[in-house]
């Protein structure tokens, strides 16, 4: 069972869209929206420490297995956007959900969830819960709000 959340582990991320990320008709392409949400879960994972180079350390991998995105408005190139991200599971893998608001308006743009499992470099096997260092990281920030303490 997951512990009681006190302190929810989100953060929000504004970006502008690049003219590269966009496709012929002027919107950004569709598979450019996944460099969003990884900037939004990097600088989520950075608030516990916890980022590819702390993984990478910590001896685990951990690759995207599966996701799921709705595309509700166009996002046109050179645009302002919110990127929300809040973890959502952590205990057998790490889900992800995000939304992109449009900076302006808040009017919601997409909506996604990344799924992520821990493999164990040494091994190079998939691992059926989340590894105790990660795990104590998240139990650390719903109980503190911060990974001090």
């Amino acid at each position: 069972m997951e512990p009681e959340i006190h302190f929810p582990l989100e953060t929000e991320v504004t970006l502008v869209t690049s003219f590269q990320d966009a496709d012929p008709m002027g919107v950004i392409y569709h598979g450019n929206y996944f460099r969003f949400f990884e900037e939004a879960r990097r600088v989520l994972m950075d608030k516990i420490d916890y980022g590819y180079l702390a993984m990478n350390v910590s001896g685990y991998m951990w690759p995207i297995i599966d996701t799921r995105v709705k595309y509700v408005k166009a996002i046109p190139f050179n645009h302002s956007i919110r990127v929300h991200a809040k973890l959502t599971e952590w205990e057998n893998r790490l889900r992800i959900d995000y939304v992109i608001y449009d900076e302006e308006s808040g009017k919601r743009m997409c909506k996604a969830h990344t799924t992520q499992v821990a493999v164990s470099i040494k091994e190079q096997e998939m691992c059926f819960a989340s590894p105790k260092v990660f795990t104590d990281k998240i139990e650390r920030w719903h109980q503190t709000g911060s990974i001090e303490g």
